[in-house]
Protein backbone atom coordinates (compact mmCIF):
# COMPACT_ATOMS: atom_id res chain seq x y z
CA UNK A 1 0.00 0.00 0.00
CA UNK A 2 1.55 3.26 -1.05
CA UNK A 3 2.09 5.62 2.08
CA UNK A 4 -0.02 9.01 2.32
CA UNK A 5 1.34 12.49 2.48
CA UNK A 6 -0.81 14.54 5.64
CA UNK A 7 0.48 18.61 5.37
CA UNK A 8 -0.12 20.74 8.19
CA UNK A 9 -2.00 23.63 6.83
CA UNK A 10 -3.74 25.12 9.60
CA UNK A 11 -1.74 27.64 10.70
CA UNK A 12 -0.98 31.35 9.75
CA UNK A 13 3.14 32.66 9.56
CA UNK A 14 2.92 35.01 12.40
CA UNK A 15 6.72 35.77 11.98
CA UNK A 16 6.45 36.17 7.97
CA UNK A 17 3.32 38.35 8.59
CA UNK A 18 0.96 36.10 6.29
CA UNK A 19 -0.19 32.98 4.38
CA UNK A 20 2.90 31.93 3.24
CA UNK A 21 1.50 28.54 2.51
CA UNK A 22 -0.26 30.31 -0.67
CA UNK A 23 2.89 32.06 -1.47
CA UNK A 24 3.97 31.90 -4.83
CA UNK A 25 7.70 31.20 -4.97
CA UNK A 26 8.57 28.99 -7.66
CA UNK A 27 8.78 30.11 -11.46
CA UNK A 28 5.23 29.58 -12.76
CA UNK A 29 3.60 30.55 -9.23
CA UNK A 30 4.13 27.64 -7.23
CA UNK A 31 4.21 27.40 -3.75
CA UNK A 32 6.59 25.69 -1.15
CA UNK A 33 3.99 22.95 -0.86
CA UNK A 34 3.70 22.16 -4.32
CA UNK A 35 7.59 21.15 -4.09
CA UNK A 36 6.93 18.84 -1.60
CA UNK A 37 4.13 16.87 -3.03
CA UNK A 38 5.91 16.62 -6.44
CA UNK A 39 8.84 15.24 -4.12
CA UNK A 40 6.80 12.84 -2.75
CA UNK A 41 5.07 11.38 -5.86
CA UNK A 42 7.88 10.97 -7.19
CA UNK A 43 9.26 9.00 -3.79
CA UNK A 44 5.68 6.99 -4.29
CA UNK A 45 3.36 8.41 -2.06
CA UNK A 46 -0.07 7.83 -3.27
CA UNK A 47 -2.27 10.00 -1.86
CA UNK A 48 -2.39 13.93 -0.38
CA UNK A 49 -4.64 14.68 2.48
CA UNK A 50 -4.53 18.44 4.06
CA UNK A 51 -5.92 19.70 7.35
CA UNK A 52 -6.45 23.03 7.17
CA UNK A 53 -9.33 25.99 8.81
CA UNK A 54 -12.63 25.93 7.28
CA UNK A 55 -12.42 29.63 6.97
CA UNK A 56 -9.98 29.52 3.96
CA UNK A 57 -11.98 26.07 2.49
CA UNK A 58 -13.00 27.81 -0.89
CA UNK A 59 -9.41 29.57 -1.23
CA UNK A 60 -7.56 26.65 -0.79
CA UNK A 61 -9.29 24.36 -2.99
CA UNK A 62 -9.55 27.25 -5.85
CA UNK A 63 -5.93 28.09 -5.77
CA UNK A 64 -4.25 24.54 -4.62
CA UNK A 65 -6.15 21.35 -5.08
CA UNK A 66 -7.29 22.05 -8.61
CA UNK A 67 -3.65 22.33 -10.00
CA UNK A 68 -3.58 18.32 -9.00
CA UNK A 69 -6.76 16.78 -10.81
CA UNK A 70 -5.57 13.96 -12.41
CA UNK A 71 -2.15 13.75 -10.50
CA UNK A 72 -2.80 12.34 -7.18
CA UNK A 73 -5.70 11.67 -5.17
CA UNK A 74 -6.41 14.44 -2.44
CA UNK A 75 -8.58 15.22 0.84
CA UNK A 76 -8.96 17.92 3.38
CA UNK A 77 -9.94 17.59 6.97
CA UNK A 78 -10.11 20.40 9.04
CA UNK A 79 -8.69 21.46 12.41
CA UNK A 80 -10.99 23.77 14.55
CA UNK A 81 -10.88 25.02 18.30
CA UNK A 82 -13.54 22.50 19.46
CA UNK A 83 -12.64 19.89 17.92
CA UNK A 84 -12.88 18.27 21.27
CA UNK A 85 -13.42 14.81 23.27
CA UNK A 86 -16.70 14.33 24.42
CA UNK A 87 -17.17 16.05 27.66
CA UNK A 88 -14.57 18.74 27.45
CA UNK A 89 -15.07 21.95 26.12
CA UNK A 90 -13.17 25.36 24.96
CA UNK A 91 -11.84 27.47 27.99
CA UNK A 92 -13.07 30.68 28.30
CA UNK A 93 -10.64 33.23 26.41
CA UNK A 94 -8.86 30.20 24.36
CA UNK A 95 -8.34 31.42 21.02
CA UNK A 96 -5.08 29.86 19.76
CA UNK A 97 -5.07 26.22 18.09
CA UNK A 98 -4.69 23.08 20.07
CA UNK A 99 -1.00 22.22 18.44
CA UNK A 100 0.60 20.05 15.62
CA UNK A 101 -0.58 16.55 17.45
CA UNK A 102 -3.93 18.00 17.51
CA UNK A 103 -3.47 18.63 14.12
CA UNK A 104 -2.68 15.40 13.14
CA UNK A 105 -5.76 14.27 14.87
CA UNK A 106 -7.86 15.48 12.53
CA UNK A 107 -6.94 13.17 9.48
CA UNK A 108 -8.79 10.10 11.89
CA UNK A 109 -10.85 9.23 9.50
CA UNK A 110 -9.71 9.84 6.16
CA UNK A 111 -5.61 8.10 7.07
CA UNK A 112 -5.65 4.44 6.83
CA UNK A 113 -2.43 3.56 5.60
CA UNK A 114 1.53 4.38 7.11
CA UNK A 115 1.40 8.62 6.42
CA UNK A 116 4.14 10.96 6.56
CA UNK A 117 3.45 14.48 8.70
CA UNK A 118 4.86 17.23 7.27
CA UNK A 119 4.72 21.37 7.33
CA UNK A 120 3.35 22.93 4.48
CA UNK A 121 5.66 26.20 4.34
CA UNK A 122 9.10 24.05 4.62
CA UNK A 123 11.34 22.64 1.80
CA UNK A 124 12.28 19.26 3.13
CA UNK A 125 13.94 18.10 -0.43
CA UNK A 126 13.85 15.56 -2.41
CA UNK A 127 16.32 12.87 -0.39
CA UNK A 128 13.98 13.39 2.47
CA UNK A 129 11.23 12.61 0.77
CA UNK A 130 12.89 9.57 -0.71
CA UNK A 131 14.43 8.56 2.52
CA UNK A 132 10.65 8.80 4.48
CA UNK A 133 8.88 7.12 1.56
CA UNK A 134 10.87 4.06 1.53
CA UNK A 135 10.85 3.62 5.24
CA UNK A 136 6.85 3.63 5.05
CA UNK A 137 6.71 1.68 2.15
CA UNK A 138 8.92 -1.09 3.68
CA UNK A 139 6.30 -1.38 6.88
CA UNK A 140 4.81 -5.25 6.85
CA UNK A 141 0.98 -4.98 6.64
CA UNK A 142 -0.77 -4.06 9.52
CA UNK A 143 2.55 -2.70 11.36
CA UNK A 144 2.17 -0.53 14.70
CA UNK A 145 4.06 1.23 17.15
CA UNK A 146 7.43 2.11 14.78
CA UNK A 147 7.68 5.40 13.45
CA UNK A 148 9.75 7.13 12.35
CA UNK A 149 11.63 10.71 11.43
CA UNK A 150 13.35 12.43 9.32
CA UNK A 151 16.70 13.93 11.29
CA UNK A 152 17.92 17.27 9.11
CA UNK A 153 21.75 17.81 9.84
CA UNK A 154 21.19 20.95 11.91
CA UNK A 155 23.73 22.72 10.18
CA UNK A 156 21.30 21.97 6.68
CA UNK A 157 18.55 23.65 8.43
CA UNK A 158 19.49 27.08 9.28
CA UNK A 159 18.47 30.84 8.29
CA UNK A 160 20.50 33.66 7.69
CA UNK A 161 18.11 35.74 9.05
CA UNK A 162 17.84 35.18 12.61
CA UNK A 163 17.30 32.15 14.98
CA UNK A 164 15.06 29.12 14.14
CA UNK A 165 13.38 26.50 16.36
CA UNK A 166 14.60 22.95 16.64
CA UNK A 167 13.67 19.72 17.87
CA UNK A 168 17.28 18.70 19.07
CA UNK A 169 17.30 14.82 18.85
CA UNK A 170 19.40 12.20 20.74
CA UNK A 171 19.43 8.21 19.55
CA UNK A 172 20.37 4.76 20.49
CA UNK A 173 22.55 2.03 19.30
CA UNK A 174 20.02 1.68 16.58
CA UNK A 175 19.27 4.90 15.96
CA UNK A 176 16.02 4.76 17.89
CA UNK A 177 14.81 8.27 19.23
CA UNK A 178 15.88 8.62 22.56
CA UNK A 179 14.76 11.98 23.54
CA UNK A 180 13.52 15.43 21.66
CA UNK A 181 14.28 18.43 22.73
CA UNK A 182 12.52 21.85 21.33
CA UNK A 183 15.04 24.43 21.38
CA UNK A 184 13.64 27.74 20.24
CA UNK A 185 16.97 30.04 18.96
CA UNK A 186 19.39 27.95 16.97
CA UNK A 187 21.69 30.04 14.76
CA UNK A 188 25.96 29.98 14.52
CA UNK A 189 27.17 31.89 16.87
CA UNK A 190 31.03 32.66 16.12
CA UNK A 191 31.76 29.47 13.84
CA UNK A 192 29.78 26.89 15.47
CA UNK A 193 26.03 25.96 15.34
CA UNK A 194 24.53 27.01 19.18
CA UNK A 195 21.44 26.58 20.90
CA UNK A 196 19.55 29.17 23.44
CA UNK A 197 19.42 27.21 26.90
CA UNK A 198 17.09 27.75 29.92
CA UNK A 199 19.09 30.27 31.13
CA UNK A 200 19.87 32.11 28.26
CA UNK A 201 22.97 30.57 27.50
CA UNK A 202 24.35 29.72 23.82
CA UNK A 203 25.27 26.36 23.82
CA UNK A 204 27.79 24.45 20.64
CA UNK A 205 26.48 21.44 18.86
CA UNK A 206 27.81 19.41 16.12
CA UNK A 207 26.88 20.35 12.49
CA UNK A 208 25.71 16.85 12.15
CA UNK A 209 23.29 16.65 14.65
CA UNK A 210 20.00 15.46 13.91
CA UNK A 211 16.57 18.34 14.48
CA UNK A 212 13.32 17.42 13.64
CA UNK A 213 11.54 19.05 11.36
CA UNK A 214 8.28 18.35 11.87
CA UNK A 215 8.47 15.32 9.05
CA UNK A 216 7.38 12.11 10.97
CA UNK A 217 6.21 8.77 9.39
CA UNK A 218 3.63 6.95 11.44
CA UNK A 219 1.09 3.71 11.44
CA UNK A 220 -2.65 4.37 11.74
CA UNK A 221 -2.35 2.98 15.32
CA UNK A 222 -0.79 6.39 16.07
CA UNK A 223 -4.05 7.98 16.04
CA UNK A 224 -5.20 6.04 18.70
CA UNK A 225 -2.68 6.77 20.94
CA UNK A 226 -3.41 10.28 20.49
CA UNK A 227 -6.40 10.55 20.85
CA UNK A 228 -6.32 8.49 24.48
CA UNK A 229 -3.46 10.78 25.57
CA UNK A 230 -5.39 14.08 24.47
CA UNK A 231 -7.70 13.56 26.98
CA UNK A 232 -5.04 13.16 29.44
CA UNK A 233 -3.33 16.51 28.16
CA UNK A 234 -6.89 18.19 28.51
CA UNK A 235 -8.08 16.60 31.91
CA UNK A 236 -4.64 18.67 33.40
CA UNK A 237 -5.92 21.37 34.93
CA UNK A 238 -2.56 23.56 34.25
CA UNK A 239 -3.35 22.61 30.51
CA UNK A 240 -6.77 24.08 30.47
CA UNK A 241 -5.59 26.91 32.54
CA UNK A 242 -2.77 28.01 30.38
CA UNK A 243 -4.63 29.79 27.08
CA UNK A 244 -1.55 28.76 25.30
CA UNK A 245 -0.68 25.24 25.92
CA UNK A 246 -0.37 22.74 23.05
CA UNK A 247 -0.44 19.54 22.33
CA UNK A 248 2.84 18.86 20.34
CA UNK A 249 4.10 15.89 18.00
CA UNK A 250 7.03 15.81 20.12
CA UNK A 251 4.87 15.88 22.98
CA UNK A 252 3.11 12.22 21.72
CA UNK A 253 6.13 10.83 20.38
CA UNK A 254 8.29 11.38 23.37
CA UNK A 255 5.61 9.75 25.81
CA UNK A 256 5.34 6.64 23.88
CA UNK A 257 8.76 6.03 23.46
CA UNK A 258 9.58 6.63 27.32
CA UNK A 259 7.09 4.47 28.50
CA UNK A 260 8.12 1.41 25.53
CA UNK A 261 5.58 1.72 23.57
CA UNK A 262 6.61 2.53 20.53
CA UNK A 263 9.80 3.03 18.64
CA UNK A 264 10.88 6.03 16.50
CA UNK A 265 13.96 5.53 14.13
CA UNK A 266 15.62 8.61 12.93
CA UNK A 267 16.50 8.47 9.29
CA UNK A 268 19.50 10.53 8.30
CA UNK A 269 19.28 13.05 4.71
CA UNK A 270 21.39 15.13 3.10
CA UNK A 271 19.04 17.53 2.31
CA UNK A 272 19.12 21.10 2.65
CA UNK A 273 15.89 22.78 4.57
CA UNK A 274 15.21 26.32 3.24
CA UNK A 275 11.86 27.99 3.88
CA UNK A 276 10.44 31.34 4.86
CA UNK A 277 10.71 31.36 8.47
CA UNK A 278 11.08 35.36 8.37
CA UNK A 279 10.34 37.66 5.64
CA UNK A 280 13.68 38.65 4.70
CA UNK A 281 14.08 34.93 3.57
CA UNK A 282 11.74 34.82 0.65
CA UNK A 283 13.79 36.60 -1.71
CA UNK A 284 16.86 33.79 -0.79
CA UNK A 285 13.79 31.27 -1.13
CA UNK A 286 12.75 32.09 -4.46
CA UNK A 287 16.45 31.84 -6.16
CA UNK A 288 17.36 28.53 -4.33
CA UNK A 289 14.30 27.10 -6.19
CA UNK A 290 15.15 29.14 -9.45
CA UNK A 291 18.56 27.89 -9.07
CA UNK A 292 16.95 24.50 -8.54
CA UNK A 293 15.15 24.80 -12.02
CA UNK A 294 17.79 25.81 -13.76
CA UNK A 295 20.01 22.49 -12.81
CA UNK A 296 16.88 20.32 -13.82
CA UNK A 297 16.15 18.83 -10.79
CA UNK A 298 12.23 20.53 -10.97
CA UNK A 299 10.42 21.40 -14.40
CA UNK A 300 9.46 25.15 -14.53
CA UNK A 301 5.94 24.14 -13.91
CA UNK A 302 5.04 21.53 -11.92
CA UNK A 303 1.63 20.58 -12.26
Amino acid sequence: MKPTLFLLAAGMGSRYGGLKQLDPLGPSGETIMDYSIYDAIQAGFGKIVWVIRKDFEEQFRTQILAKYEGHVPCELCFQALDALPEGFSVPEGRVKPWGTNHAVLMGKDVIREPFCVINCDDFYGRDAFMQIGHWLAQLPEGSKNKYAMVGFRVSNTLSENGTVARGVCAYDAERHLTDVVERTEIMRVDGPVCYKDEVGQWQAIADETPVSMNMWGFTPDYFDYSERYFREFLSDPKNMQNLKAEFFIPLMVNKLITEGTATCEVLDTTSVWFGVTYAADRAATVARIQKLVDEGVYPSKLF
